[in-house]
C-alpha cells in the first residue's frame, strides 16, 4: 500500500521511519518498487512500439522501396518475394539494434545517477543552527516535495515520473545537515540498480549528522563533502572502497573516529 501511495500521510511517515531502521523490510520494499517499475516500463515500451514506427526503421523501408522501384526486374516473378523478404530482414534487424541501444542507454543513465548531474543539482542549503539540526532525528521523514517540483526534477534528468518508484527523490544535502527543499538540491537517486544507491547514501547522511552533533565534524565541511562527491566521502569516512552493510558500517566507526580525532 505504501508503494502504491494508498496510505495516509501519517501512516507513510511511520512506515518510512520503520524502513529506515529495518534492513529486511527495506529490502522487501525495494523489491516491490522495482517490480512495479519494471511492469510500468514494459507496458510503456509495448505501447510505444504499437503507437509509432521508429524513424530509422521507416528510413530503411523507404530506401528498400526506392531500390525496388529503380529495378524493374524486381517487380515481377521470383524477385518480388525476395525483395519483401529483404525489407523485412532490414526492419527486424534495425528494430533489434534500436532496442539494444535504448537498453544500453538506459543502463548507462541509471548507473550515472549514483551521483547527481551538477548542472541540475549542485546542492543548496538554508541558514540553520547546529543545535536545531541536532534536535532532528536521523529517521525523521524529510519535508514533502511538491508534485510540480518532483516533475521538474525528473524532467531535468530525462526520466518519466512513472518510473519514480525505482528512485528516491533524494536531497543531495539532507535537511538534517541544513539542506534546502529546492530543486537544485534534489535528484532521482536509484534504490538498487547500482551498488552506490540511496540506501548507502542514507548511511553516510546518518553518520555525518551524528558526527556534526557530537562535534567531530563541522557543519560546513559535512555539507561540502556530501555535495561535492558523496561516494568519495563515504569511502573516506567509512575507510572502504565498497559499500558496507549496516552492521559493517557500525563496526567500522570506532576505529574511524580514532583516526579522525588523531588528525589522519
Amino acid at each position: 500500500m505504501l508503494a502504491d501511495e494508498e496510505v495516509s500521510p501519517d501512516q507513510a511517515t511511520r512506515f518510512r521511519r520503520h524502513l529506515a531502521s529495518c534492513g529486511e523490510c527495506r529490502a522487501r520494499a525495494t523489491r516491490t518498487e522495482l517490480a512495479i517499475a519494471d511492469f510500468v516500463e514494459l507496458h510503456q515500451d509495448r505501447f510505444h512500439r504499437k503507437a509509432s514506427v521508429n524513424p530509422a526503421i521507416r528510413a530503411s523501408l523507404k530506401a528498400q522501396l526506392r531500390m525496388q522501384a529503380a529495378e524493374p526486374e524486381m517487380r515481377t516473378g521470383f524477385w518480388r518475394p525476395m525483395a519483401y523478404a529483404a525489407m523485412l530482414l532490414v526492419m527486424v534487424g534495425a528494430g533489434f539494434w534500436l532496442l539494444s541501444a535504448q537498453k544500453q542507454a538506459r543502463s548507462s543513465q541509471t548507473a550515472n545517477l549514483s551521483l547527481p548531474d551538477r548542472r541540475f543539482t549542485p546542492g543548496a542549503v538554508q541558514p540553520a543552527a547546529v543545535a536545531d539540526l541536532c534536535r532532528m532525528s536521523d529517521s525523521d521523514a524529510p519535508p514533502e516535495v511538491a508534485q510540480a517540483v518532483k516533475q521538474q526534477v525528473f524532467d531535468d534528468y530525462g526520466l518519466p515520473v512513472s518510473t519514480s518508484r525505482s528512485y528516491e527523490l533524494d536531497y543531495l544535502i539532507t535537511p538534517q545537515l541544513g539542506g534546502a527543499n529546492d530543486p537544485k538540491n534534489l535528484w532521482p537517486e536509484p534504490y538498487s540498480s547500482t551498488e552506490w544507491n540511496a540506501h548507502i547514501k542514507d548511511e553516510l547522511e546518518d553518520r555525518f549528522h551524528d558526527m556534526v552533533c557530537d562535534g567531530r565534524l563541522d557543519l560546513a565541511t559535512a555539507q561540502r563533502e556530501i555535495s561535492g562527491d558523496w561516494i568519495a566521502a563515504y569511502k573516506k569516512y567509512f575507510n572502504t572502497q565498497v559499500p558496507l552493510s549496516e552492521a559493517q558500517a557500525r563496526n567500522r566507526m570506532p576505529a574511524l573516529f580514532r583516526r579522525v580525532s588523531a588528525g589522519y
